[in-house]
């Protein structure tokens, strides 16, 4: 069987071809390339970044009540109702203490849908209160060899007013101003790392 030779002309056009698809090949790879450059692609919202950013702080302390307090205690023995005479105790107790009021950050509902973000905080609480040592000062102080005083009675005492101070504290707005300060700064917080183009709810 003879072999087909290829004519001089179908061989320049195959040549031309092949040289004008390369031509193209690396007219779009250099357009393509430039594209990418100027659009790079958007950076991805993740939901596990975001908590994992708020997670840092476990929970977010905004708000500070400092207070000075002074307040009575005073107990006698009683037989139905009625105080027995020379039992009576008492004293007076001053001292300073903080309350601590804010957000648990692990308890924030996160949801991310496209570049909107939605965060729902939970409610404000007390986080801590504590009660400076140092301040505690003990004044008109009594007692009775038939109604002494035991540790129980400070350590009661003392719970009793943790309570009313703090009842007194959320009555002044301590809750509410902790949840204002709490989303605030959860905005701020999150807004450094969204993109510029993303829109964030904190509610």
């Amino acid at each position: 069987m003879q072999e087909e030779k290829l004519h001089p002309f179908k061989t320049i056009k195959y040549l031309l071809c092949g040289i004008l698809l390369c031509v193209l090949v690396g007219v779009c790879c250099f357009f393509g390339g430039r594209y990418m450059a100027d659009h790079p692609a958007e950076p991805e919202i993740s939901a596990v970044v975001l908590q994992s950013r708020l997670s840092e702080l476990s929970e977010l302390s905004s708000v500070a009540y400092y207070y000075t307090n002074m307040a009575q205690y005073e107990n006698s023995g009683q037989i139905a109702g009625i105080g027995i005479p020379f039992t009576t105790k008492r004293f007076i107790l001053t001292y300073d203490g903080i309350i601590k009021a804010g957000i648990d950050l692990s308890k924030v509902d996160l949801d991310v849908s496209g570049s909107a973000v939605r965060v729902k905080l939970p409610e404000a609480e007390i986080l801590s209160h504590e009660i400076s040592e140092d301040s505690v000062e003990v004044f008109d102080e009594k007692t009775s060899i038939f109604n002494p005083f035991r540790v129980e009675d400070f350590t009661s005492f003392q719970a009793d007013q943790k309570v009313i101070m703090e009842e007194k504290a959320i009555a002044q707005g301590l809750l509410s101003e902790a949840q204002k300060k709490a989303s605030e700064q959860v905005q701020l917080l999150l807004q450094s790392v969204l993109p510029e183009d993303a829109s964030l709810t904190v509610t």
